[in-house]
């Protein structure tokens, strides 16, 4: 498995709603791995295509603890169908954004359908820290970040810093 770079801000890809992914084949299969390596390395607890510079519907998460073991779950064209009536905040972290952290409200439960590694249609009911990865998740692949739910002033000042350690002909 190949650990892949991580797409951060400003980078545009980031806001670009991702495509439907139309094949799952074994080079689907190889990329959800390698996401899954980049994830568990950064660490972090979830992965969107366009974070590593792919415009797919393609996630991975893991949820679990760490003293439980590794839960890997690969949602291909995810779809939310249903979001619990609770709220809760939680603080977030995003891998293409790093040092920020933003409280965010969100429904505590969902009920999510996807397709699987093999794309077999599969429904996830999630709750907690996994129901909040998978919101996250999929507005990546909507295009929106955890600054969206800032206030405009406090969102570009934090766009502002991150183009400012982008130094020109620098890609890094």
């Amino acid at each position: 498995m190949t650990i892949l770079p991580i797409i951060t801000l400003p980078d545009p890809v980031l806001r670009k709603k991702a495509i439907p992914v139309e094949q799952v084949d074994e080079a689907l299969r190889r990329l959800a791995d390698d996401m899954l390596a980049t994830m568990y390395d950064a660490p972090g607890i979830g992965l969107a295509a366009p974070q590593v510079g792919i415009s797919r519907r393609l996630v991975v998460l893991d949820a679990a603890g760490d003293e439980e073991a590794k839960q890997p779950l690969v949602l291909i064209n995810p779809e939310i169908l249903k979001l619990g009536p609770e709220k809760r905040v939680y603080e977030e972290g995003c891998l293409s954004i790093p040092d920020v952290k933003v409280e965010i409200e969100r429904p505590s439960t969902l009920t999510v359908r996807f397709l699987d590694r093999d794309g077999k249609r599969q429904e996830l009911a999630a709750e907690g820290l996994l129901a909040t990865a998978i919101q996250h998740e999929v507005d990546h692949l909507d295009g929106r970040l955890i600054i969206d739910f800032l206030s405009r002033l406090k969102r570009d000042i934090i766009v502002r810093r991150f183009r400012k350690q982008i130094k020109p002909g620098n890609s890094d």
